[in-house]
């Protein structure tokens, strides 16, 4: 049932984006813009006026995305959310990019000498103008730090809070589209479309990102019971709180974090669960990565918490086969230890694949998993054998694919959920698809972090 209701709220959200894409360019050709496009100023104008409605459409996709809507979570689950975002990010950004450039060009009656003057003209004379500068350059400074190269050079916590301006540049643009734009004034269906556009991000943020995470933070009451040491530089945290077995959360799921009383509290830090949930306490095993995760090492007990979430696919709602492999490195191996406890098996159905260095995490946990529970253990330790290969040099000189059949011959009969450092599981992925997994059963969460 819920398999079925994911795949529906997948394609009924694609359709209205697609939908929304094309109910636009229809009233742009229905308004003349495709005549426009014979002129020179005019067809300047006309480009400005579809690239600047494609964007607009885009940006609040965007907002939806960023809202963290329970629904979509659960559909489309967070690697496939994030191609999504960066992908309709980068597409909208373009098109405004485009949309001011023509727009003003077309406005300066398509000579390029006037164009900076009507820029500056546009930006003083028309109502909301400045503040759509204002959101343009919020947009910019959101858009730039996501390139790859800036986003391997910024703490986690300082891109996450440079991100939320995107939130603010889309806002501040609201008057400058409703109060100019042709599109949106020249008729009362165009009018109502887009109003009702804007209410729908607008209360998807309020409800999902400000109003759902109070209400459960003041009925949860979280704070911190114990912290584990779990080998170098790695702590277990125990939260407790009221009435957990109402956070609705499942093993493989992560939440965002915020420990009070310590710098830097205001800014969350997402972690997977490394416990089934029990209804009493909340487990997350966390890794000293050098930003805000050095400190929760120091944490002391009755340390308040604030968290988002529960968030993410990677659990057994994405489940569709009886039988199952966790697939992880490092830290990255969280998750599926919360999954091994989490999900329902018989012995033998649940294999279980740990890449690690130095130290292997959860070793007596795993074992105790093992004797309850059957759960099959193959371990990679050591440095990895090769740069393009994902196991260690303990493994014999087969390629990864015959590597990995010889592990688990039906891999390709089981659902597969994958976690690690990105560049691994890209590794990982590839294999599994040439030994024959189809996409729709790899479960995959890259971890950043």
């Amino acid at each position: 049932m819920r398999s079925r209701n994911d795949s529906a709220v997948r394609l009924g959200a694609l359709a209205a984006l697609w939908l929304s894409l094309l109910l636009v360019m229809y009233w742009w050709v229905a308004g003349g813009g495709v005549q426009e496009l014979g002129g020179w100023a005019t067809g300047l104008t006309s480009i400005g006026r579809i690239t600047g409605l494609g964007a607009s459409v885009l940006l609040l996709a965007q907002v939806v995305l960023m809202a963290r809507v329970p629904a979509l979570e659960s559909a489309f689950g967070q690697d496939r959310l994030a191609r999504i975002h960066r992908i309709t990010g980068f597409t909208s950004f373009n098109l405004m990019l485009a949309h001011v450039v023509t727009i003003t060009w077309g406005y300066a009656a398509g000579e390029l000498h006037r164009t900076p003057s009507t820029l500056w003209d546009l930006t003083v004379d028309y109502p909301g103008m400045l503040l759509a500068v204002g959101g343009t350059v919020c947009l910019c400074l959101s858009v730039l730090t996501s390139i790859r190269a800036a986003r391997r050079r910024i703490r986690y916590e300082s891109w996450h809070l440079l991100h939320l301006y995107a939130y603010l540049g889309v806002g501040i643009a609201l008057p400058h589209q409703l109060w100019t734009g042709q599109e949106f004034l020249s008729s009362t269906g165009r009018t109502v479309f887009w109003w009702t556009a804007w209410a729908v991000a607008a209360v998807a943020v309020l409800v999902f990102r400000v109003g759902i995470p109070i209400y459960r933070n003041v009925r949860h009451r979280l704070h911190v019971t114990a912290v584990v040491p779990e080998g170098a530089g790695i702590v277990s945290v125990y939260v407790a709180g009221r009435r957990l077995d109402q956070l609705r959360a499942e093993a493989g799921q992560f939440f965002s974090w915020r420990f009070l009383g310590r710098p830097g509290w205001t800014r969350a830090n997402p972690y997977s669960l490394s416990a089934a949930p029990d209804g009493r306490r909340l487990r997350i095993t966390v890794q000293d990565a050098g930003d805000g995760s050095a400190a929760v090492g120091s944490l002391l007990p009755g340390t308040r918490v604030l968290i988002e979430g529960p968030y993410g696919r990677m659990s057994p709602r994405a489940r569709t086969r009886r039988k199952v492999a966790l697939i992880g490195a490092g830290v990255g191996v969280t998750p599926l230890r919360a999954l091994a406890e989490g999900l329902d098996y018989a012995p033998g159905d649940a294999v279980l694949v740990q890449r690690y260095t130095d130290q292997q995490l959860f070793h007596d946990e795993f074992q105790a998993l093992w004797r309850d529970r059957g759960l099959s253990l193959l371990t990679l330790p050591g440095s990895r054998r090769r740069p393009d290969s994902w196991f260690g040099a303990g493994v014999r000189e087969h390629d990864d694919v015959q590597a990995l059949l010889e592990w688990i011959p039906d891999i390709a009969e089981r659902d597969v959920y994958l976690c690690g450092p990105e560049a691994w599981t890209a590794l990982v992925s590839s294999s599994l698809t040439a030994a024959g997994l189809p996409a729709e059963r790899l479960h995959l969460e890259t971890f950043k972090w």
